[in-house]
């Protein structure tokens, strides 16, 4: 039994349990994504969705691309939970205009980050290194070495590409490096912040890591509309730079899903973390070394005010052993 079924059957046994309508919502499909906010809001929204509305939960590995791909193609997963919009590009905008998705909410208040980063104290020390011309005279202080995002499914790796080579990174000898996943990215961040070694690349928030570390962002530029939409793609011929925009992240969900059930696309319209809240939730994850499902436990004990005002009054009192408990 897992941690979150758990908690619920001790609520239940401390209060009246509830009754869980196994087929009032039906089965839902939703993603399973490789960062750590959108595992997460995965684990709440199963757990209410499952307790509090009778669905049944499948949930399917993805990122970015193959969940825009497959959405396009099959229609499904019913439910995106964490899609950021700068990433995926003109896809997301024609799934809309052709009906097939729509946004719930926005998951992240106000946002997310993407940018360039070096660590603080190398800024402290080499302060030319704040700007992108800054390191392209002095690449060797960065160790001639830039830290991709990795590719399969990231969009962010080629959009790194594309704006490193509009600003000539081959020709400053500096290499840019991708990497395997998400979590040896982090790592090389952590074992150079620990050593005090040069460190240069793409990071995003909320994640734990950037609130742990004194990071210090590149300036790469002001933000040009038109060429970070070009830099999405890979053959782009002749990449500009820009910065990355501000990142507007969505919860969408499949237009099918959204009319046949509607109480359950309320629900996910209303499940939202300011970006700041979620970065906390990641950082007790990483301080406490607790799993994702912990995690949303621990959120989900923490703030039952909170989530008690994103049910229906139905998931409220099927949920009412677990709100009641203290």
């Amino acid at each position: 039994m897992n941690n979150l079924k758990i908690w619920l059957s001790a609520a239940a046994i401390a209060g009246a349990a509830p009754t869980i309508a196994a087929a009032e919502c039906g089965e839902v499909s939703i993603t399973e994504m490789t960062f750590s906010s959108a595992i997460i809001t995965t684990e709440i929204a199963t757990f209410l969705m499952e307790q509090g509305y009778g669905c049944t939960v499948t949930r399917v590995p993805s990122d970015t691309i193959p969940a825009l791909t497959s959405l396009a193609e099959n229609n499904e997963p019913d439910i995106v939970t964490e899609l950021w919009v700068n990433s995926a590009g003109n896809a997301y905008e024609k799934l809309k205009e052709d009906g097939v998705i729509q946004d719930m909410t926005k998951v992240l208040q106000p946002g997310g980050l993407e940018a360039w980063w070096i660590p603080t104290y190398l800024a402290e020390e080499h302060p030319e290194l704040k700007t992108i011309q800054g390191i392209l005279d002095n690449p060797e202080l960065v160790g001639n070495h830039f830290n991709n995002c990795p590719t399969g499914g990231w969009v962010c790796s080629t959009i790194n590409r594309n704006i490193a080579r509009a600003y000539g990174f081959e020709e400053a000898g500096i290499e840019v490096f991708d990497h395997g996943g998400g979590e040896t990215l982090a790592a090389s961040l952590a074992s150079a912040y620990e050593a005090k070694e040069p460190w240069f690349g793409y990071y995003w928030e909320p994640t734990a890591l950037m609130g742990r570390l004194d990071m210090t962002m590149v300036d790469i530029g002001d933000v040009d509309l038109d060429a970070h939409a070009a830099n999405l793609s890979p053959d782009v011929t002749n990449p500009k730079p820009s910065s990355y925009p501000p990142s507007l992240v969505y919860t969408v969900a499949t237009t099918n899903f959204a009319e046949k059930y509607p109480d359950v696309a309320e629900l996910m319209s209303n499940i939202s973390f300011e970006t700041s809240e979620m970065s906390a939730l990641l950082a007790w994850k990483d301080a406490n070394k607790a799993s994702t499902e912990e995690a949303a436990v621990h959120f989900l004990m923490n703030n039952k005010d909170v989530w008690r005002d994103w049910l229906n009054e139905d998931a409220r009192t099927k949920l009412s052993a677990v709100l009641e408990d203290r």
